[in-house]
């Protein structure tokens, strides 16, 4: 009842699953990613104790098709469950039951493994596979453009509810305290994926943080502007103003983001 993909990028830097489903916040079920250890995506009739025991093999230094084979080699229900397995150095595995509902099937390449049951047939995996290796950029932004890929070339024959995307990354998280960089999910939504990319961009701009080549420093003309513009909104500082609107993890000392201020700008207009 569901396609994902499984992925570490490219530098080894980051893990992560991107899923869609016909089935109600499937980013609870299916999904899981440690930083340095790797990621997985149970589906099918999930088995949720594949996603604690598989990242433990992991972190033990399976490889992927070692994990894949000693859950399912324990699991009397395998032929009804879905896998899909990246590892620490990028191997990958994929596996798909005997009774899984067709059409039901998965591929791997470099670095990830695309897998999905109950689909309108194999070119929705293809299409996970092929947007995949064909989208440049980060992690979560490839991931996303597969499962749209996937999503557009028919994805659940059921129809759509729910989509996910998960991203582990060392100190991405909120404030640096935790290795969770993207944690996006829709959990009911009529036409999900879309809506999971609207959200992705929405988290970019609030927890994305600027390049340092990107930045302009509060010097000038610029400094007098953003005082201004600070002073006519009612504050003092613009620490303060990015508190509130939330812009906290964009802020560089002695310098704006530009996308913090182009929000200024139209804060202010």
């Amino acid at each position: 009842m569901t396609f994902s993909i499984v992925a570490r990028s490219a530098d080894g830097a980051q893990w992560g699953v991107a899923v869609a489903s016909k089935f109600l916040a499937v980013g609870a079920a299916v999904p899981a990613a440690r930083y340095g250890v790797g990621a997985l995506a149970t589906q099918s009739f999930a088995n949720l104790a594949y996603k604690a025991d598989g990242l433990h093999l992991l972190h033990r230094g399976l490889s992927a098709q070692e994990v894949v084979e000693k859950l399912t080699s324990a699991d009397e229900l395998r032929d009804q469950r879905q896998l899909g397995v990246v590892d620490r150095d990028g191997g990958a595995a994929t596996f798909t039951g005997t009774a899984c509902n067709a059409w039901a099937g998965g591929r791997t390449g470099e670095g990830y493994a695309a897998q999905g049951n109950i689909l309108t047939g194999p070119e929705v995996v293809d299409a996970l596979a092929e947007a995949y290796e064909g989208t440049a950029g980060p992690l979560s932004h490839r991931l996303f453009q597969a499962l749209l890929a996937a999503d557009r070339a028919g994805g659940d024959k059921r129809g759509r509810q729910s989509a996910a995307l998960f991203v582990v990354s060392e100190n991405g998280g909120y404030g640096g305290g935790s290795d969770v960089l993207v944690d996006v999910r829709v959990d009911d939504h009529a036409d999900p994926v879309p809506e999971l990319g609207r959200l992705l961009d929405l988290y970019e701009l609030y927890f994305g943080k600027p390049h340092p080549d990107d930045v302009l420093p509060l010097v000038g003309d610029l400094a007098t502007e953003v005082e201004d513009r600070l002073r006519a909104l009612g504050y003092g500082s613009l620490e303060a103003w990015a508190g509130v609107e939330n812009y906290e993890e964009r802020m560089v000392e002695g310098a704006i983001d530009p996308v913090v201020l182009e929000k200024l700008r139209e804060a202010g207009s």
